[in-house]
């Protein structure tokens, strides 16, 4: 099942990408083009972090059971996962991050700039391949007694194959051409699938080894704040170790978080409460560095 999932969802957007510029020939990239990409990339974005890690993972919030199965289709329209065995495996990750028994450390390939190669390497790409699928009863057992999820989480392939037929479609009509629906499903499936999984890959692999780091935590995690708005608040790396309750990473006002602007849009039309943002005191307790959070700089 591992390989199957890493060659259909791993692979395939690799493919998939390569033949969206190929098809420029056919077609020229346009604002169809870049409207179903952009469209697609938020929403199946959104749905990962703020449904699959913030919501179902950390439960930094509650939410309406119809925004947490909106959530959970949207994350798995991505294609990185079933809602329930992408938990599981983040909660272990916190569990065990960067000791043994993380499933995508960097840090735990060897000295010297071959081991830091061949651990970003692993921790960006390759650990998929294959790697121990934690047990869900022990990581997950609240998304179990969850039917609802549960129903979502087996029809994961029904969903990754929507968020491919949605921009086809939507690229056909808006066209009234072949060449719409293709270049749709192109730009809007595969390469936005392509660019948001390599963002949040980025985020297990390259923050994990560089970046700023304001608080402690007992593990490698920093900062990125120069790509909080494409990684939609997720680069706000050791914020989030820090503070792996708090539904904002960004922490403060002035930090770009749009995954935390949303939670907090629902809050106001009473589909989301419950937010565990940290105080200040506790905040200022684990702070260990006034250093800026804009510029990534080697750890």
């Amino acid at each position: 099942m591992q390989r199957r999932h890493f060659l259909l969802f791993d692979i395939m957007p690799i493919i998939g990408t390569a033949a969206a510029f190929a098809f420029l020939v056919v077609r020229p990239f346009g604002f169809l083009e870049f409207g179903l990409l952009f469209a697609m990339w938020l929403l199946t974005g959104l749905g990962v972090t703020v449904g699959y890690h913030r919501l179902f993972t950390h439960r930094t919030f509650k939410a309406a059971p119809w925004v947490e199965g909106l959530l959970a289709i949207l994350g798995s329209m991505a294609g990185q996962g079933p809602v329930v065995s992408w938990v599981a495996l983040h909660r272990r990750h916190h569990e065990y991050s960067d000791r043994e028994g993380d499933p995508h450390s960097p840090n735990l390939s060897g000295d010297g700039l071959r081991g830091a190669l061949r651990g970003l390497a692993h921790s960006h790409f390759l650990w998929m391949r294959r790697h121990e699928y934690p047990n869900v009863v022990h990581y997950a057992p609240d998304l179990i007694k969850n039917r609802a999820l549960v129903r979502i989480a087996r029809l994961y392939y029904y969903w990754v194959a929507l968020g491919l037929a949605l921009p086809a479609a939507l690229g056909g009509l808006i066209s009234l051409s072949w060449t719409g629906a293709i270049s749709g499903l192109l730009w809007g499936g595969f390469v936005r699938m392509f660019v948001l999984e390599h963002i949040v890959w980025a985020i297990n692999s390259f923050l994990h080894m560089f970046g700023t780091r304001p608080y402690e935590s007992r593990e490698n995690s920093h900062n990125g704040g120069v790509f909080a708005l494409v990684s939609l608040g997720e680069s706000w790396h050791n914020n989030h170790h820090a503070f792996p309750e708090s539904p904002s990473f960004g922490l403060n006002w002035y930090r770009l978080d749009p995954g935390f602007w949303l939670i907090k849009t629902f809050a106001v039309f009473g589909l989301a409460w419950d937010l565990k943002v940290p105080s200040e005191a506790r905040m200022a307790a684990k702070r260990i560095s006034a250093t800026s959070d804009s510029t990534p700089r080697a750890a």
